[in-house]
């Protein structure tokens, strides 16, 4: 089992960058895919980045290419997701998940974090 929290949401102005970080707990962390989701307001969630266990592999949403990118430090259990560019759009609470196999599908991930705000102003 792996509990997960995020941090590093807050208020940016179109254009700018913020660094979002999941961090795990429990010695089994590196063997998971971490993906991190977005919710909107009135939207459903929806798949932004995953990484595989090793960091070597990464699968972004067609949307975030070339803005965000999404990486991990096994060693502290954490994995992060630095995002560029950023669009009025983009506006949504952010969530990382952990799953022993890769899906771009919301119910392919068994823990999930409790979010946090990101908020892009224009």
């Amino acid at each position: 089992q792996v509990q997960l929290v995020e941090s590093g949401g807050g208020l940016v102005q179109a254009g700018g960058s913020l660094r979002l970080s999941c961090a795990g707990s429990g010695r089994t962390f590196s063997g998971y895919i971490i993906a991190w989701f977005r919710q909107a307001p009135g939207k459903e969630r929806e798949f932004v980045a995953s990484i595989s266990w090793s960091g070597v592999n990464a699968y972004y949403e067609d949307s975030v290419k070339g803005r965000f990118t999404i990486s991990r430090d096994n060693a502290k259990n954490t994995v992060y997701l630095q995002m560029d560019s950023l669009k009025p759009e983009d506006t949504a609470v952010f969530y990382c998940a952990a799953s022993i196999k890769y899906s771009s599908r919301e119910d392919g991930y068994e823990y999930w974090g409790p979010g946090t705000q990101v908020t892009v102003s224009s």
